[in-house]
Order: C-alpha cells, then structure tokens, then sequence
C-alpha cells in the first residue's frame, strides 16, 4: 500500500513540474494576437494600404476632371487675356474657313481677308517669327504663339529674321501678291499642335464697316 501510493506521488509530482515547464514555455494569449497584427500590417500591399488610408481622397473630383477635358479643347488664352488684333486695317473676311472632311481633304484652312499689295500687316498677338520665305509660288511669314499655337500670313514679304520676337501691334510685314490671294487678299491660318483650326476663334468678330455718306456731306 505505502508503494503504490508513493507511485502515485511521482507521477502527480512530475505532472505539476510538466504543467509549470509549459506555462512557462507558452507565450500570453495577447502576444500572439499582436504578432498576428504585424504580420497583416508588414505583408499589406502597398496600394492597399494607401487607399486604406487615403480613403476617397485618392480619386479626383468628377468636376475636376470634366475641367481639364474641356481646358485641353479651347484655344490658348492670348498673353493679354484678348481676343487677337486683326492684321489688316478694315478687316474683312471673303473667304471663310472651311474645314476638310479628313487631314488631306480639300478643304479652305484659314480665312481671307481682303488687302491690297503693299499694305502693312500687324501682328495679332506677341510672338516669335518662326518662318519667313517661299513656299511654292507665294512668300510665307508664320509666327509662334506659344503652347502650341501658330498663326501664318500669305501672301505676305517680311525682312524679320526666324527667331526675332514681335509684340502685339507691331507691322511684321507687308501683304504681297502670288497663291491663290493673288492681289486681292491675305490668307491668315492659325495651327493648335499641328492641327488646323478656325481663325475665328482667336479673332472673334469681324468690326462692323462704318457707311459714309456720297459726297462727303
């Protein structure tokens, strides 16, 4: 009896020192949860985690983005904020733009504006003489805007030479004769990144002609 119940204290004594061995050898219930936190945090995408923590402040406003749709189709603003001077006194148009069908259509890229050899041409807005000289059977004059915006003059003979700046107002040249103007008119194109585009859309309106009376009186 004393034997067996001696047994019996052995096994209980080595159970306890079992369960204190274990105790201690386990870590607390929070460390784990914690360590699982980490983990998530550490191996989280990167986008994942910005937009988590961004929120809705990562996509633009609808608004936003209909603004600078609409800002990339309108023309470039003048420096002065205006519409472009007319490059001949007493403008008027007699042979409106007529855009082509297709890039290389027949189609009328510009307007006319009616002048007569020799009389001075303005320039409509500052800029810098880009090209001054023959193409084919008449005499070119092109001037850079900037941001993509050009405007060109035919028939038209300068003495400004390439790279010369020009402010708005200043006689750039004179209306010279050849193309399909002849004598009778100047050809004024405008060009937005390469792509034709109405004059009329830097000029606005055509002044009203101002009647005289016959005789002077």
């Amino acid at each position: 009896m004393r034997l067996h119940d001696e047994t019996r204290g052995m096994r209980l004594n080595r159970g306890a020192r079992w369960r204190r061995r274990r105790s201690r050898a386990a870590p607390p219930r929070w460390c784990v949860v914690l360590s699982a936190l980490i983990l998530c945090v550490l191996f989280l995408p990167a986008g994942a985690a910005g937009a988590t923590a961004m929120g809705d402040s990562v996509s633009p406003p609808t608004d936003l983005l209909a603004d600078r749709a609409g800002s990339a189709q309108r023309p470039a603003a003048s420096d002065h904020g205006a519409q472009w001077m007319w490059p001949v006194a007493d403008p008027a148009v007699s042979a409106p733009y007529a855009a082509p069908p297709t890039r290389y259509a027949a189609g009328h890229r510009g307007i006319d504006l009616t002048a007569t050899a020799g009389a001075p041409l303005i320039a409509p807005d500052g800029a810098t003489v880009r090209f001054a000289g023959m193409v084919v059977d008449r005499p070119v004059l092109t001037l850079d805007h900037g941001g993509g915006v050009l405007s060109s003059f035919e028939p038209a003979s300068s003495d400004l030479p390439v790279g010369s700046r020009v402010a708005r107002g200043a006689v750039i040249g004179v209306v010279a004769s050849g193309g399909h103007c002849g004598t009778a008119c100047v050809h004024v194109g405008v060009r937005v990144n390469g792509e034709y585009v109405s004059p009329m859309l830097y000029f606005g309106r055509v002044p009203p002609a101002i009647l005289l009376p016959l005789g002077g009186g």
